[in-house]
């Protein structure tokens, strides 16, 4: 059975964990070469493990996306093999915690800015050189629906993920001659290590807020992943898909 990535490569930010991890095992899946960057190795190292145990291939960088020789390097290796880069999901980012605005940190914020916005657009500026180059390619940018609605508590998460699906439209425009597509996919909650140890009452609740009566599963993130990636959605672009259940509906 023929793969749909198979002969091409893959950069997933923030693949040790979570939506990343999944998405990364869903693309090598499909029959990518996957690298996958982020801060910590030893997550990275169980990611590229499970991978390659269920038959892919990867590798991992180590890489902080606000370091801007870091993630240059990161998008060079993930051509190393093929010397093309094909595919790319910008994961890495920071929630944050609930503070009301008057309450708000400002170090939390700047270091806010500093993952979701300026380590996108970085992740995005190199990514896209060796796409341009190309003359293909296919990015998928990891927001949130907290950035296509009000979020009480969590008003700087609100502005960083807003100004990821802002960066993600601008982007396309600019991409689109190049034959390079970049959309953005917007979650609600989903069942993360981090939500996993919450309160099961509290779990309850932010449950019931989504309409389908659930949070989503990071794999369900990841289908998603792969379809933006995929020829199957080869004339949509500029985006920014919801994907909570229902959260997001006014």
């Amino acid at each position: 059975m023929n793969k749909q990535f198979a002969g091409k490569s893959a950069l997933v930010t923030g693949g040790g964990s979570g939506i990343g991890r999944a998405s990364a095992l869903a693309l090598a899946a499909e029959g990518a070469l996957v690298t996958v960057a982020g801060r910590t190795a030893v997550t990275l190292k169980e990611t590229v493990r499970l991978i390659e145990a269920a038959g892919g291939s990867a590798r991992y960088v180590v890489a902080d996306i606000t370091d801007e020789a870091q993630v240059e390097n990161a998008a060079q290796a993930a051509t190393e093999d093929i010397g093309r880069l094909d595919l790319a999901l910008n994961n890495a980012g920071y929630d944050g915690e609930y503070q009301l605005t008057t309450d708000y940190s400002t170090e939390m914020l700047d270091h806010m800015i500093a993952l979701n916005v300026r380590g996108m657009f970085l992740s995005m500026k190199y990514e896209l050189r060796h796409m341009v180059a190309q003359g293909s390619g296919a990015i998928v940018n990891m927001a949130s629906g907290a950035g296509l609605i009000g979020v009480p508590g969590f008003s700087g998460y609100t502005a960083t993920k807003a100004a990821e699906i802002a960066m993600t439209k601008s982007s396309s425009l600019e991409a689109a001659p190049h034959g390079i597509r970049i959309n953005a996919v917007c979650p609600g909650l989903v069942d993360t290590p981090m939500i996993a140890a919450l309160d099961a009452d509290v779990r309850a609740s932010l449950s019931a807020s989504h309409p389908l009566g659930r949070i989503a599963q990071p794999q369900e993130i990841a289908d998603a992943v792969v379809w933006l990636a995929s020829d199957k959605s080869s004339f949509v672009t500029g985006i920014a898909l919801p994907i909570d259940g229902g959260y997001s509906v006014p």
